[in-house]
């Protein structure tokens, strides 16, 4: 019977081809639809239409979806290189074995203040690739402590996909969406984003912290509870469970190498915060000797050359040869190469989606069909709206450029707040992208973590739900009331 069920699953690969080839399906049945720039850009514009995807456009959006995230890509392989030897040095494992024994009969406590770290990264920088680590750092903590990996993938996740739904001032989601808008001659209100953001962020942080707590409780006392199915519990014992034999001293070097992991960590937040959009100048010049870049500007290039720096830094406090690092590193980058290979595969939905005009045809129609309607209906149909191109489109800066200079004016031309428009947008792409198949992170999170994207999607059906019927009644009442 468990064979049979393994046969029957699928990997994240065979989604994401699928997923590609329906879009190019559907740029063949939508070809030669016409829909109107000239609303989308203020009348600058010909009418334009959707163009049929070639073979070649399906063939090459991999490599293209590559192309346009190599910097992550890179980054996510330099981690991958750092962890390997952190993980060697076996300060980590010492370093875990030592908080499950100072925290015995109190691992719940881990959840929500991980979660609630994980939210402010997401709520002010947008952390999402940045997690892709964590998986497999908690996965280990959380079986230790007597959880499974759904609640190592659901702190991780969902901690920062709460911030992200209540951004307030992540860069590639509130920040790209208020200056997509000032591209229509509308000035966004950064008061109402803010005061919106904060009470989603807090609604959606709080729920899920909940949920995961529940959940944990529900595992930790009594491990028929858990949703893995029987494989999944196999392969969790296999990476990730830890036996009380293996208990290691931790060491005065462990300690010095697991003070440059966390400062290597904050540092990345540091820099990924746009200290200069609030008239904070402390890091300006000084900070830009490693990368040219002062903190605040870093991206993920110089996150990459940073943890590569701190691998060396590690790797002379542990006293590694010189062949010992480049094998550890590479050993590293192996190791996490998969979930490269699904990041530029998922990003070549969103290549074929630009390519033939998609997302512009599906943008168009909808905010025809929007128009004259109340505002409680204007924003559940809106949300809705943002649910299914956060789907096709699971970049919150590529969709925002794409869509805010449309939705904020036609909130704006119809009498209702375009701030408004702004939160619907970072709430639906946040929400979606808890579970979307498109999106880098989901796949890469589940393909570390060893658990099947059905087992993923089955937990998170409730939650999803809630999250998405709280943020609406937020957003309904901004939209009567501001």
């Amino acid at each position: 019977m468990t064979k049979k069920k393994e046969k029957k699953s699928i990997s994240s690969f065979s989604i994401l081809f699928i997923i590609l080839i329906l879009l190019t399906v559907a740029s063949w049945i939508f070809s030669g639809q016409t829909f109107a720039p000239t609303f989308l850009s203020g009348g600058t514009e010909e009418v334009s239409s959707v163009v049929g995807a070639s073979v070649s456009d399906l063939v090459m959006s991999p490599f293209n979806g590559f192309r346009d995230a190599i910097d992550i890509c890179v980054f996510i392989l330099i981690l991958g290189g750092f962890l390997n030897i952190i993980t060697k040095t076996g300060a980590l494992e010492a370093g875990i074995q030592h908080i499950v024994r100072k925290l015995k009969g109190n691992e719940l406590i881990l959840i929500p203040i991980l979660m609630i770290l994980f939210s402010i990264g997401g709520s002010t920088y947008g952390m999402a690739e940045e997690t892709i680590p964590f998986y497999s750092l908690l996965a280990v903590t959380m079986v230790a402590s007597g959880f499974d990996i759904i609640v190592s993938i659901g702190t991780v996740m969902l901690g920062a996909g709460a911030g992200v739904i209540g951004s307030t001032v992540n860069p590639f989601a509130t920040g790209v969406a208020m200056d997509a808008l000032k591209s229509v001659g509308i000035i966004p209100n950064t008061g109402i984003v803010l005061g919106i953001g904060f009470t989603l962020w807090l609604a959606t942080t709080a729920y899920c912290i909940f949920c995961v707590m529940s959940y944990a409780r529900e595992v930790k006392a009594e491990k028929g509870s858990t949703i893995l199915s029987l494989q999944e519990q196999e392969d969790m014992e296999k990476h990730f469970a830890r036996t009380d034999s293996q208990t290691i001293e931790f060491t005065g070097k462990h300690k010095a190498i697991l003070s440059v992991f966390a400062f290597s960590f904050a540092i990345m937040v540091i820099t990924l915060i746009p200290w200069g959009s609030f008239n904070i100048h402390l890091f300006d010049g000084w900070t830009s000797l490693l990368t040219g870049e002062s903190f605040g500007d870093w991206y993920f290039g110089d996150l990459a050359m940073w943890f590569f720096l701190s691998s060396l830094v590690v790797s002379l406090i542990q006293g590694f040869s010189e062949r010992e690092i480049i094998a550890t590193f590479i050993d590293g980058v192996k190791d996490i190469l998969s979930v490269v290979l699904i990041i530029v595969v998922a990003r070549g939905a969103s290549v074929i989606m630009q390519v033939t005009h998609l997302d512009l045809f599906i943008l168009d129609r909808a905010a025809n069909l929007l128009q004259g309607l109340s505002p409680i209906l204007f924003v559940i149909g809106a949300y809705v709206l943002y649910l299914f191109l956060s789907f096709l489109i699971p970049s919150t800066s590529g969709l925002a450029y794409v869509s805010i200079p449309v939705m904020g004016a036609l909130a704006n031309n119809i009498g209702l707040n375009p701030n408004v428009m702004i939160m619907i947008f970072t709430a639906g792409c946040g929400l979606v992208n808890l579970i979307t198949p498109t999106s880098g992170v989901v796949m890469g999170g589940l393909e570390i973590s060893k658990v099947n994207y059905s087992t993923w999607t089955r937990f998170m059906m409730k939650p999803l739900i809630i999250i998405g019927v709280s943020n609406l009644l937020i957003l309904i009442a901004a939209m009567l009331f501001l």
